[in-house]
């Protein structure tokens, strides 16, 4: 049997809805150590990461591994019912052919249950290599999704440079260019969600397709900042951390020069 109750219905629900643009279906592994799911876009060229650790739920409960094949646009459908502040549980019996989902009001003067049933997915597990990044960006969510939305106006890759002084996004267009440029955070105290910290062994520029960074930045509503990975030669990492609960990456590979568009 497998059980897991989060006080916060909404934070699955956000999680549901920042992924359903990336992938249609998926397969949640379900284990002692929490909930993981990894899928990549129909063009093979996003991959999706999420964790959820056991110890971030209210309770969780395991009796075998379990592999549970669910559509991500009816699984969102489902968690848009929840009222705003609604616990959610989720329930699946051993070999089940659907998941329950349990919604409580705070006062728990409403209970809403609705089942979902469940899918076969043949889908491919990768292998994702450690890997140690020599640029880490780490800087407010929102403003990178406002980055990526404006210089999508222009054109369809973007350009990051990374130097110890800060992070450029620059695009060229057919009718033009544009760029946008965050310092670093120097030193001053305050709150750390606002600022711009950079870890940088090597100075970095890499291009990358826009529409595919425009969907990882949906993922704002999950977390208040972004961090963003980058190495020569591998794709680019972009982490949101969720509370306490785990973490959704996205892995993009960096454009090649003369590369035509996905």
């Amino acid at each position: 049997m497998f059980e897991a109750r989060l006080p916060q219905a909404s934070v699955l629900r956000k999680l549901m809805e920042s992924l359903r643009e990336l992938i249609k279906e998926g397969n949640f592994d379900c284990s002692a150590n929490g909930i993981s799911l990894q899928g990549v876009d129909p063009s093979f060229v996003a991959l999706i990461q999420l964790t959820l650790r056991a110890e971030g739920f209210e309770h969780f409960r395991v009796d075998r591994n379990m592999n549970l094949g669910l559509s991500i646009e009816n699984m969102t459908k489902i968690l848009r019912c929840a009222g705003a502040n609604d616990s959610v549980t989720l329930k699946a019996e051993d070999k089940a052919d659907n998941i329950n989902f349990i919604f409580e009001s705070p006062d728990e003067d409403r209970i809403s249950r609705f089942s979902l049933k469940l899918m076969d997915i043949d889908m491919e597990s990768f292998g994702i290599p450690a890997t140690v990044y020599h640029c880490v960006v780490r800087m407010p969510a929102a403003e990178f999704q406002r980055i990526c939305k404006e210089l999508s106006v222009i054109g369809e890759n973007v350009k990051i440079s990374v130097t110890k002084e800060g992070i450029k996004f620059s695009v060229t267009g057919i009718q033009g260019s544009g760029s946008i440029t965050l310092k670093q955070s120097g030193g001053v105290e305050g709150d750390e969600k606002s600022q711009v910290q950079i870890k940088l062994d090597d100075e970095i520029e890499q291009s990358f397709a826009l529409r595919y960074l425009n969907n990882f930045a949906k993922a704002t509503t999950v977390s208040d900042t972004v961090t963003l990975m980058l190495n020569d030669g591998v794709p680019l990492v972009c982490e949101y951390k969720i509370q306490d609960l785990g973490h959704l990456r996205f892995f993009l590979a960096p454009k090649i020069e003369g590369e035509a568009d996905e």
